[in-house]
């Protein structure tokens, strides 16, 4: 069934037609009928499957159907993170051109005055993290009287964030009567007991294909060492320059470390992560959504807002401490009918990790054996290694000039 068939809005219709949109993806088509009866919803399904206009279609085309009321936001999306917010903002704003439906995204690591301006002159949709969501409220700044309709997306990602008592504030002060929608990429018996939680006789869908994540994703894995992987990553950056990649990595430092070991080696990367300063990460994400730079180094944390189309390469940097992260960091590539590849750099001591990540998909990644040769060459022939290398020979040589020096004093 095409787009064009279901009962919508006809500035929805033509923006629809303007991004490309023809006919529903799985779960859209299971989703959309169900959200525009008024029914909740408990939707499971993998990144990159549409998860957003699944819930902004219906949503949209409800409240432009009604007329518009001046008592505070009628749908609230929450997010666990301030990018994603921005991305779903994005998503909802395409959607809604036309409508007269008012969209804004409510994060916070941004100054307020421009959000409670945007809050005064009216709002249909609010798209907010928890943070900032009750520290307007508190102010009084932001109502949730008039919210009929609450979505729950990255609702794993939430859980392990710690915001389940978060959620249960939110719904408290919610009408008695609303619609709640629950999306998350995977469940668990925790996530099981947070949904239905929240919700009332939900239908639930599942769309889960046999493999967890696409099968647009070449999946490989190579054995490197942890001090070495820096040149593995330079080699495949200079094998691609045209590629855009996502370089994920554990921690916050790892991420630093990474982007300054590639601009020693005179290559261009972008790093987001939980103590860089919003600005600075809208600019990152900006940067790389543009094209000026092709290479982003993100935390698990940091890169659940990101869905930017055409990303060729997604390259572990380091396995994932949590094996689920391995589905969240790959649905980056290969997104609709796109080819994409997932790398795995992986070291001796991180093996009962790689294990773990295997046993969650319920298959074997492919093992890349890099012959002893190619290994050595790959080092040898870095940039980065020879400046290591000349900066080892400099301070050599500075240690037995001192040396020679101090033995000519004592004469």
């Amino acid at each position: 069934m095409k787009f064009s068939k279901y009962p919508l809005l006809p500035a929805i219709q033509a923006n629809l037609e303007a991004l490309g949109f023809k006919r529903p993806t799985d779960i859209q088509f299971k989703a959309i009928p169900s959200i525009m009866k008024g029914e909740d919803v408990l939707a499971i399904a993998q990144t990159g499957t549409g998860k957003t206009a699944a819930f902004a279609i219906p949503i949209i085309h409800y409240l432009g159907s009604q007329k518009r009321r001046a008592d505070g936001a009628r749908a609230l999306v929450l997010v666990p993170t301030r990018e994603l917010a921005m991305q779903i903002h994005e998503v909802f704003c395409s959607i809604a051109k036309g409508t007269g439906v008012q969209v804004s995204a409510i994060v916070g690591g941004v100054e307020q005055a421009a959000q409670i301006q945007r809050i005064q002159a009216g709002l249909d949709v609010v798209i907010a993290t928890p943070g900032r969501l009750f520290d307007l409220q508190h102010q009084q700044v932001l109502s949730l009287a008039a919210v009929e309709i609450l979505v729950l997306d990255e609702a794993d990602r939430m859980l392990a964030l710690g915001f389940m008592k978060d959620i249960k504030d939110v719904k408290r002060v919610l009408p008695r009567q609303h619609q709640t929608l629950f999306f998350s990429a995977t469940i668990s018996e925790e996530i099981k007991d947070l949904a239905y939680s929240v919700v009332r006789n939900a239908i639930r869908i599942q769309v889960s294909p046999q493999n967890m994540v696409s099968k647009n994703v070449t999946h490989t894995v190579a054995m490197i060492g942890m001090d070495d992987k820096r040149f593995f990553l330079e080699r495949i950056i200079r094998q691609h320059p045209d590629s855009r990649m996502l370089v994920f990595v554990r921690t916050r430092v790892r991420a630093e470390r990474v982007q300054k070991a590639m601009e020693r080696a005179g290559l261009s990367t972008v790093v987001i992560h939980g103590d860089k300063e919003q600005a600075d990460r809208f600019q990152a994400l900006n940067d790389f959504t543009n094209r000026k730079v092709n290479v982003l180094i993100s935390t698990d944390v940091s890169a659940r807002g990101i869905d930017i189309k055409q990303v060729e390469y997604v390259i572990n940097y380091d396995v994932p401490d949590v094996a689920e992260n391995y589905v969240h960091r790959v649905g980056r590539t290969g997104r609709g009918v796109d080819k994409g590849y997932a790398m795995t750099f992986c070291a001796e001591e991180e093996l009962p990790l790689l294990k773990a990540v295997e046993d969650f998909l319920e298959t074997s990644i492919d093992r890349i054996d890099i012959p002893k040769g190619d290994y050595k060459d790959t080092i040898d022939l870095s940039v980065e290694a020879k400046k290591d290398f000349k900066a080892i020979e400099k301070m050599i040589a500075e240690n037995e000039a001192f040396l020679k020096k101090k033995k000519g004093k004592k004469k």
